[in-house]
């Protein structure tokens, strides 16, 4: 059985390889904008759901043979209420952090399992993780030079907890796999859902 992960992120990837999986990567090349506009009023943990869901479909219509497609999707819901995925530029990512630091945070991941045999999906299961984090308050000085390596430009929230941004985080209450970007506790539950164990994949 082949295991397709629909995402273009390093984290992810290595997470998967960590626990013992190789998957094929197939990057969507969804609009997320346009999804997101398609939706009427979706709270937070329906927007990553129907991201992450909208990913493993365009893969999923290219499948031949018998694969499991996991797509996943992040943001950060920061504690004004407002959903964050990736900031892009130097200016949104320093703002971002001028607001979160010292707060938390809720990092949501929607995942998407789709079970395709001869290009047909059969079956499909979808949620998503929550996670609390506990922002610290980096200095001016250690600021700009987080935003320089670029790092946090190209991440939901601005921020890694496996990289560079993870001397900025002063704690987690819940799961990190998930806040690196696909929570494997949660891809197992959907897996099982399809009637796929954790085993066969790897």
């Amino acid at each position: 059985m082949r295991f397709v992960l629909a995402s273009q992120s390093p984290a992810r990837l290595a997470v998967l390889r960590a626990a013992g999986v190789e998957p094929v990567v197939r990057v969507s090349g969804v609009d997320e904008d346009a999804v997101a506009a398609s939706l009427v009023d979706p709270t937070p943990e329906q927007l990553v759901t129907a991201l992450a869901l909208a990913k493993a479909e365009a893969i999923a219509a290219g499948a031949a043979d018998t694969e499991v497609i996991v797509g996943c999707d992040s943001m950060l819901l920061t504690s004004d209420g407002e959903v964050h995925g990736k900031p892009g530029t130097v200016d949104v990512a320093r703002e971002r952090w001028k607001r979160m630091a010292g707060t938390t945070g809720t990092l949501l991941t929607g995942h998407a399992v789709l079970l395709v045999h001869d290009g047909t999906v059969v079956d499909r299961a979808v949620d998503h993780e929550a996670t609390t984090v506990r922002f610290g308050r980096p200095t001016d000085d250690e600021l700009e030079s987080y935003l320089a390596t670029g790092e946090p430009l190209h991440v939901a929230g601005a921020f890694t907890l496996d990289g560079l941004g993870g001397w900025f985080v002063d704690g987690i209450d819940g799961d990190p796999s998930s806040v690196i970007g696909i929570s494997l506790p949660l891809t197992r539950a959907l897996l099982r859902r399809l009637g796929v164990s954790v085993s066969d994949i790897w």
